[in-house]
């Protein structure tokens, strides 16, 4: 385990302000981009992106390499799923559909040593490929991997309280994406949206465990951290791909529209077709 692993739960836990974004396209160049610029941690999409366990463990080298936090989320909360990407060197997990306090439970078992059953090898990244001993590795494990539960079903609501107060879960991700649409909102923003969001964050305050939850940006991120709020996801690495491509589309439209009206460019007939103001959809 890296010092930047440990340093992230312990930032985590500790309620300090940290920002991330989603990983979506299989390739490590985005993660060394985001980590050079200072991005606290990012989180490896295998829920929705199009990621095998090679990817990952590529993705995983290049978030140390670096020094930003490797969160993955995993595709489904199973022991198999967890313990590969822990044993290639997650910093930690956000694990999604936790509405039971049995699911939250297995999860955390999957993922700790002590108190759980994570499968033992010290033989991958994870262990220094054999570097470290069989306690050494348990200890260090044990105290850098964070294991995130996402509260994303209305269900959930129910037994947040028991939820968050799991033993061994270090806190907790807001999914109001798959809460708007299981409330059939009109969107994250919908007041049930946003009240179950309350909830959850007092149940979490009320046992000091800290909230992570996606934002559009800075604005939103300041409201939400007056409630509680200390960890924010903000778009993803093909979110920021296309709203830099699509603002500096926009500036190039505009700059042909202005060549035109100066009648520095020919005529609307003899425009090449890149040049078109409106991109198709």
């Amino acid at each position: 385990m890296t010092e930047t692993q440990i340093s992230f739960r312990q930032r985590f836990m500790s309620g300090e302000l940290l920002l991330g974004t989603f990983i979506k396209t299989p390739t490590t160049h985005a993660i060394e981009i985001l980590g050079g610029l200072g991005f606290d941690f990012v989180v490896i999409d295998e829920e929705h992106a199009p990621f095998d366990r090679v990817t990952i463990d590529n993705l995983l080298l290049a978030a140390r390499a670096s020094n930003t936090a490797g969160i993955v989320r995993v595709a489904e909360a199973t022991p198999a799923k967890l313990l590969a990407v822990l044993d290639d060197g997650a910093a930690g997990v956000l694990v999604p559909h936790i509405s039971t306090v049995a699911k939250a439970l297995d999860m955390v078992a999957a993922c700790r040593y002590s108190g759980g059953n994570r499968g033992f090898s010290n033989s991958p990244r994870a262990g220094g490929y054999g570097q470290f001993g069989i306690w050494d590795h348990v200890e260090r494990a044990d105290a850098s991997v964070t294991v995130i539960a996402m509260i994303e079903d209305p269900e959930a609501l129910d037994v947040i309280d028991e939820i968050i107060s799991v033993e061994g879960l270090d806190g907790i991700f807001i999914g109001r994406g798959d809460l708007t649409v299981a409330m059939r909102a009109d969107g994250p923003t919908d007041q049930r949206v946003r009240s179950a969001a309350e909830r959850i964050i007092a149940a979490a305050c009320k046992v000091r465990k800290p909230v992570c939850i996606l934002v559009s940006n800075a604005k939103e991120a300041a409201d939400w951290r007056s409630l509680g709020v200390n960890s924010f996801i903000v778009a993803s690495d093909q979110g920021f791909m296309r709203q830099a491509a699509a603002r500096t589309r926009t500036e190039f439209s505009e700059l042909v529209g202005a060549a035109c009206r100066h009648g520095q460019v020919g005529t609307t007939t003899e425009r090449p077709s890149n040049y078109e103001l409106h991109p198709k959809a």
